[in-house]
């Protein structure tokens, strides 16, 4: 930082010039493609609505080291790309002017993220207007000290994607390992003392929590309340203490330990319950009420993993019915095989899952110091203030 500090000493002593970003950058709305035009491989990437690219193309309408906004879809997404690329029309791309350094501004817009996603309009598509882009004030200080803090803050970036890449893999090795392991040898499977393939209806029975009216919750209280959309999330609805203690004592309620699966929108979603007050949407949110003396939970749950039912369409959204849950089969070894498997598999899922350790802790904090260091970075003094 002190680098920093005594180049804008000695290049901006008075400060630096605010300017919105059309008097830096042309803002250029790329040109639309159709899907018949697209390729699954290719040279230039075609970017539309997300920071994923829709295909490739034959030819480009951006030069690398570009960046761009998503407009619409993921509007107020931030990329940059070093390659060239085909820029769709709900994707703008920024031509800077010799005053203001592509990467210098990739930077400032994911600081200035907030501000340009709080502009997205909300609709059935989001939208964010090419105005909303150009009038954002930022900050121009000269050129050595843009590419100054560029040096400093890719470096951060680059342990990051370092890290995103590293994480990937274990994520892939861990489905690999966990795929093998849960498959057994199917010469195995039905002789005495192997592994038995059990529906899980056989295993215990499905159970869902007494329905809870849309009356008797609050946007405050004292026990969350997790509905399909909330739920592996945080809450944002609550029950009272009295009505929690009274159904937990009346009605089907998860014991510690008990893996509760998401039966509508996302199925399958599996969240071990740690037995802390909580309650949760019937016929939407269920669980198998299983005897560990036959199927460990942790098991089950990885188990879960593999999606082993069958889900029905017919409806406006697809849904895992209580008896397509109840007629799903998954391969059932001995207790001790059970135990091997969820101990190789725990060490797995603590390294690419576990927020507070492990790679997803170690790239958190990555995040973390990046952002600390790009908002010291980029907060300048206005030129009239300084003068």
């Amino acid at each position: 930082m002190s680098k920093i500090d005594d180049m804008i000493k000695k290049l901006c002593p008075k400060g630096v010039e605010y300017k919105t970003i059309s008097e830096v950058a042309e803002v250029n709305r790329g040109v639309r493609l159709v899907r018949s035009q697209l390729a699954e491989s290719g040279d230039y990437p075609v970017y539309q609505n997300c920071l994923t690219p829709m295909g490739y193309y034959e030819n480009s309408n951006c030069k690398g080291n570009t960046t761009y906004v998503i407009a619409a879809g993921a509007a107020g997404e931030i990329g940059y790309s070093y390659t060239a690329f085909w820029a769709a029309d709900d994707c703008y791309y920024f031509k800077c002017s010799d005053s203001l350094s592509s990467r210098f501004l990739y930077h400032m817009l994911l600081w200035k993220q907030p501000a340009i996603k709080a502009k997205v309009r909300r609709a059935s598509i989001p939208r964010l207007a090419r105005n909303h882009v150009e009038q954002l004030l930022i900050p121009v200080p000269p050129l050595p000290i843009q590419e100054e803090i560029v040096r400093i803050l890719d470096s951060f970036t680059k342990l990051e994607a370092e890290l995103e890449a590293e994480l990937e893999a274990r994520r892939q090795q861990y489905e690999f390992y966990r795929d093998k392991l849960l498959s057994f040898n199917e010469l195995h499977i039905g002789q005495p003392g192997g592994v038995r393939l059990m529906a899980l209806g056989e295993i215990g029975t499905v159970c869902m929590c007494k329905r809870i009216l849309k009356s008797e919750t609050s946007p405050q209280g004292e026990v969350p309340f997790y509905k399909i959309g909330t739920f592996g999330k945080s809450p944002d609805a609550y029950i009272s203490r009295s009505k929690y203690e009274e159904y937990k004592r009346l009605y089907s309620f998860p014991k510690k330990g008990e893996v509760l699966i998401s039966a509508a929108g996302t199925i399958g979603r599996a969240v071990i319950y740690d037995g802390s007050p909580a309650y949760y949407q019937d016929s939407n949110i269920v669980w198998i009420a299983n005897d560990e003396s036959v199927v460990l939970n942790k098991y089950l749950y990885y188990c879960y993993a593999l999606k082993p039912w069958n889900v029905s369409n017919g409806g406006t959204i697809a849904r895992l019915y209580n008896n397509d849950l109840a007629r799903a089969r998954i391969k059932v070894p001995s207790i001790a095989e059970q135990k091997r498997i969820v101990s190789i598999l725990d060490k797995f899922d603590a390294l690419v899952n576990d927020l507070t350790s492990g790679l997803p802790a170690e790239l958190a904090a990555r995040r973390q110091q990046y952002e600390y260091y790009r908002d010291r970075l980029l907060s300048f003094t206005p030129i009239s203030q300084g003068a």
